[in-house]
């Protein structure tokens, strides 16, 4: 009743604050991933040295997230200028376009854009064009799998943009395209200016001028459709659970996945080998009923007294892409307990202190690092020992499968729940035992009428 003497502008300027509010937190959800959730892409620009017209900067992006990388052919970044810079001179990367550049005379700027596009140079640069940490083809590990490849930079001459603190504009409209998942990048915002150490450790240099940019994992940007599924067996069923039909496309309706190709096909042996000039982004998969690039298997594969045994598979369909420093995140409650891996290495992911039950899994280097196309390689497992818990451990009602799994950063489609293997228990005994129980009544009745 209180609302209904409330002055009318005051209570449209409640119920558009509340809006408000409801859409923030929308928009904040988005790219929040309750599995790493403080992981991001930062990039720092640090101006290091001022020049007649400019400055020159170095440009060094961090991936902080923890499973998520990014993979060939690489990231692009770009920007808007706030005035009418030039890009002199790029070192360790290149713009994508020259733009108009007609109005200089003698020496002409690398980029004239007002919104460039900056892409890593490729392994092999020669030396003069490096700088620390280019040239792996825009490929960025995640943090938590190999920190040290985890960083990428590049260096930039920059012209009519200003020689100090005070005519320096900061550039607006950051933007961070990468292949599969999308990211939202925020304003950029000026920082202390980031400190350098020598190598010897005796000497701190600092730059001239230093801001950050944060760009966030957005499920609204990333591929709709899935890249992966999971199937599911154990030892104690003859049942094997395959991956939803049509789970990331339909072999009637394949336009969104590409073409595919039958396994026993004449044109997989053509195709196996030969498809890495093809677009990677388009993927040519296996004919299957699921049509995903990506199959993760979890087999329940042996009961012990104290322990119990899981095996995993990853097989690529797909023909063409290699995967590169692939990784799995896989949830489940045992993994408090994880005594043994094998082939794999393993990272526990606990955002959460208190609960230990997620797993970064990825594979060992120069061994099964690399996922290679379909066929008949294209194919890595490991398998899991996990110590049983008394106080949860059980095999009823689907607890030894997974809750999720995710395969480099993409969501897996799991079966749904009531299709997973079923343990043969007392309850399934009891049921056979009144329907023969029936039975036998039905007959001796039968029976005993017709003897009358």
């Amino acid at each position: 009743m209180a609302i209904a003497f409330m002055p009318i502008s005051r209570l449209a300027t409640m119920i558009l604050l509340l809006f408000v509010l409801c859409f923030s937190c929308l928009v904040s959800t988005e790219a929040y991933d309750p599995l790493d959730p403080n992981g991001n892409i930062t990039i720092k620009w640090d101006i290091i040295q001022w020049n007649a017209d400019g400055y020159v900067a170095t440009v060094t992006m961090y991936n902080f997230q923890q499973y998520r990388h990014i993979q060939a052919p690489g990231w692009q970044m770009g920007w808007t200028w706030a005035k009418k810079e030039v890009i002199w001179d790029a070192q360790g990367g290149q713009a994508t376009e020259q733009g108009d550049c007609s109005r200089f005379k003698g020496n002409i700027p690398h980029c004239c854009k007002k919104s460039p596009t900056i892409v890593d140079l490729m392994p092999g640069t020669p030396y003069n064009k490096q700088t620390a940490n280019c040239c792996r083809g825009g490929v960025l590990n995640a943090w938590g799998q190999d920190p040290g490849t985890a960083v990428g930079a590049f260096q930039l001459s920059v012209g009519q943009a200003g020689t100090t603190n005070k005519t320096v504009r900061v550039p607006k409209n950051f933007t961070l395209m990468t292949p599969g998942p999308g990211y939202t990048c925020g304003p950029a915002k000026v920082v202390k200016p980031t400190k350098f150490i020598s190598q010897d450790g005796r000497r701190v240099t600092q730059a001239l001028m230093t801001w950050n940019v944060t760009c966030m994992y957005s499920q609204f940007l990333a591929q709709k459709t899935p890249t992966c599924c999971v199937s599911l067996s154990s030892f104690y069923n003859d049942t094997v659970v395959s991956c939803p039909t049509c789970a990331c496309g339909c072999r009637s309706n394949i336009t969104q996945l590409g073409t595919c190709i039958e396994a026993n096909s004449h044109l997989a042996s053509v195709v196996y080998g030969s498809s890495q000039s093809s677009n990677p982004l388009t993927p040519l998969v296996q004919c299957t009923n699921h049509m995903c690039p990506i199959r993760v298997h979890w087999h329940v594969k042996l009961n012990y007294k104290e322990y119990w045994r899981v095996k995993i598979t990853i097989t690529n369909f797909n023909y063409r892409m290699n995967y590169t420093q692939w990784n799995l995140v896989v949830q489940h409650p045992n993994f408090e307990n994880l005594t043994q891996i094998f082939s794999f290495n393993y990272k526990p992911l606990a955002p959460y202190s208190a609960i230990n039950d997620t797993a970064l899994l990825w594979g060992i280097k120069f061994y099964n690092d690399l996922l290679v196309q379909a066929g008949p390689y294209g194919n890595v497992q490991s398998e899991l020992l996990f110590r049983k818990d008394t106080s949860t451990f059980t095999f009823e009602k689907g607890w030894a499968f997974p809750r999720r799994i995710y395969f480099n950063g993409d969501n897996c489609v799991m079966p749904p729940p009531d299709s997973y293997p079923w343990l043969p228990n007392s309850g399934s005994r009891l049921h056979f035992s009144f329907l023969t129980l029936a039975i036998t009544l039905a007959t001796s009745v039968f029976l005993h009428s017709h003897a009358r």
